[in-house]
């Protein structure tokens, strides 16, 4: 046993994307990849100086090896401790809540998030800094400068550590704390929500509810709050046992992949209330009796209801949203008077907003809420703000939709993903849409004027850095909006991401599908960026 040094040479492809570095499980498995890309992360951030590292990860396939690798690197690399989450589980806002509690110079996140998973599925690594959010670009582009350059890494060598159990175990100099992932994280949601008063309306049959974990990271955690804390009878929590493959499944909580659960809800006698996480817990999708509330707006629908909650009882210093998130936070903010900041696409955007009291709440259009709690989005979280909110107003999901409707208006709202494209008509496409940007401004098509079309870039108002190229915006005298994106998550071929809004004051307006309502405006989406002539879709792999 001991620390060993092992030339290596570097790897051209391991520049992180949105949310780490993600690629599919044969190339982390590569001899050195992985440990590369570690030994980058660790030369980048510094010396530990006696703080703690956070380990975890969903428990996605290859979770199991990668942890006891960085283990062994970790403690070749001079720190003192590690806290591990038990048989590797911690999920992303689980994760965040434990930086931040311990004074961690950091944690390594290992998930692909609602990525498929399995021998040949996705594998993902995230460092998050010591705020506990994700890495800032500049960060990240270290982290890329230095695998770039990189032709050794060291590595203790030792039988691996066994993580079933809790409690301190040496490797080496170092220290490894095997926690429970749950315990931490669950006293942080309970000094934000009235657990008693959710527990009392679920135990008194007044909410019902199912929560589909997905065979992913949230149903331990899941078990252990709504079912074992709140009372909800077992049962429950369904596909609650996280698997390596997630069941065969795809962990992205949406109204297609979350299929079962959504006909429970528009089935006969459905429950309150229903709702999803994905692959590492960041994620949520809500629904209701019959009723799927958009993240757009479920993310308004928290911020008008907030001071109903006792963590957030005092008010809202600001919303933040991504752009291609809907503008329904900003009717509620306007009304409330606070600021609402648009973002680009990536929760690391928000973490500087947070840390500077400018921003409470946060949220995107991909199914992802957060608040000042963690420096992620939080899947349980916003679970729990909604079944607190339900207690208290003793209404139905529609119901407080439907007033939230009649009081700020509706944003029709939707986004069509055209999935696993071939990347280089993909980005033919938006080579040339952003070509006839400049000559589009006071264009009309049929009822719509551009009055904006543009690559949307952003000025962060705390520390003033740039970040263009964030995707390409149609936006009409009226209001209306049209965005594309390429998603930066996949890992095979390219996602095109377009996103459709139209605002509808009158509430006798305010009950058609969205698709009708959106109809003329996904004619004109398709039209002006000749998708189906480039990609050859004519039809979204996923409409949400």
């Amino acid at each position: 046993m001991g620390i060993q040094v092992i030339p290596t040479t570097p790897f051209s492809d391991q520049k992180p994307g949105t949310s780490g570095l993600r690629k599919a499980v044969p190339v982390f498995q590569k001899p050195h990849y992985l440990e590369n890309f570690i030994q980058a992360i660790f030369d980048t951030i510094g010396d530990p100086q006696g703080r703690p590292l956070v380990l975890g990860g969903d428990g996605r396939y290859f979770n199991a090896e990668a942890i006891q690798t960085i283990l062994k690197m970790a403690a070749a690399n001079g720190f003192s401790r590690v806290k591990v989450g038990q048989n590797g589980i911690l999920s992303t806002p689980a994760a965040s809540c434990v930086i931040r509690k311990y004074g961690a110079i950091g944690g390594i996140i290992l998930s692909a998030s609602h990525n498929p998973a399995g021998p040949q599925g996705d594998f993902g690594v995230k460092f998050n800094t010591a705020n506990g959010g994700p890495a800032p670009e500049k960060v990240t582009n270290a982290i890329y400068e230095r695998s770039c350059s990189l032709r050794q890494y060291t590595i203790y060598t030792a039988p691996d550590v066994s993580l079933h159990t809790l409690g301190e175990f040496p490797l080496g100099e170092m220290i490894v704390e095997v926690i429970d992932p749950v315990a931490d994280y669950q006293a942080l949601l309970e000094s934000l929500f009235d657990f008693d008063c959710i527990h009392d309306a679920i135990t008194g049959g007044r909410l019902s509810l199912i929560f589909d974990a997905m065979h992913a990271v949230t149903g331990p955690y899941a078990h252990q709050i709504l079912e074992t804390r709140l009372g909800a009878p077992r049962g429950t929590v369904q596909h609650g046992v996280p698997l390596p493959d997630f069941g065969g499944g795809h962990p992205d909580p949406n109204l297609v992949y979350a299929h079962d659960l959504v006909q429970q809800l528009f089935g006969d006698d459905p429950p309150v209330f229903g709702a999803a996480s994905d692959g590492d817990g960041d994620r949520n999708m809500i629904l209701g009796a019959n009723c799927f509330v958009t993240p757009s707006d479920s993310l308004a629908i928290l911020a008008a209801n907030a001071t109903l909650v006792p963590g957030y009882k005092e008010g809202l210093a600001g919303i933040a949203r991504s752009m291609p998130t809907s503008q329904a936070a900003d009717r509620v903010a306007a009304t409330l008077g606070i600021d609402c900041y648009e973002t680009p696409t990536g929760w690391k955007f928000f973490g500087n907003l947070l840390d500077a009291g400018k921003a409470t709440l946060c949220g995107e259009e991909s199914f992802g809420t957060g608040s000042n709690h963690v420096r992620e989005k939080d899947g349980l979280w916003a679970v729990l703000f909604w079944l607190n909110i339900l207690a208290i107003k003793q209404q139905s999901v529609a119901d407080i939709v439907q007033s939230h409707w009649r009081t700020y208006g509706r944003n029709y709202y939707s986004r069509h993903d055209y999935e696993g494209i071939d990347s280089d008509r993909a980005h033919t496409l938006m080579t040339q849409l952003e070509q006839k940007l400049p000559q589009m401004v006071g264009q009309s098509f049929g009822a719509y004027t551009v009055a904006i079309a543009d690559n949307f870039s952003y000025t962060d108002p705390v520390d003033h850095s740039v970040s263009t190229q964030q995707g390409l915006r149609l936006i009409f005298d009226d209001g209306s909006r049209i965005v594309y994106r390429l998603s930066g998550t996949g890992t095979q071929g390219s996602t095109l991401r377009v996103y459709l809004e139209r605002f509808e004051p009158n509430p006798h307006h305010q009950h058609l599908d969205a698709q009708v309502a959106l109809a003329d405006l996904i004619e004109l989406a398709n039209q002006v960026a000749n998708i189906q002539g480039l990609t050859g879709r004519d039809r979204p792999t996923v409409i949400t």
